[in-house]
């Protein structure tokens, strides 16, 4: 009987893919804090899990054999929304320092969660092979 890795891990492989790249955002934002003129973005994580953001394609696919594969199109940069600032700086600024690293530790913890159920997951699996 073959294994459908699909169903025996169900979404959370593309959840922390999706993970990672969120991570990059908020971390590219709160990098950016001081930056004049820098438009605070980040993506709504469950609008594209679910498949409703324009360009989000949750089967994974490589553009060519030697590429990693993607779990959002390169035009991803395009469905990031912008942020709306609670109290704007002068200069134009809209990253909150605060609420972005609040928002990086609360996609930390759950890429963590994920990656830990995905690794229960795997270890069933290998004991189900093993017959254990």
């Amino acid at each position: 009987m073959a294994i459908n890795f699909d169903s025996a891990l169900g979404i959370h492989e593309n959840a922390l893919i999706l993970r990672a790249r969120r991570a990059e955002v908020l971390a590219n934002n709160i990098a950016n804090a001081d930056t004049p003129n820098y438009k605070a973005r980040d993506l709504d994580f469950s609008a594209v899990l679910e498949g409703e953001t324009a360009g989000a394609n949750l089967s994974l696919k490589k553009t060519a054999s030697g590429h990693q594969s993607e779990f959002l199109s390169p035009d991803a940069a395009a469905d990031l929304m912008f942020r709306i600032p609670n109290q704007p700086s002068v200069d134009g600024n809209t990253v909150e320092t605060q609420e972005e690293m609040a928002r990086y530790t609360d996609n930390a913890l759950r890429y963590q969660t994920s990656f830990q159920f995905l690794n229960s997951k795997f270890q069933g699996l290998t004991r189900a092979i093993k017959g254990e």
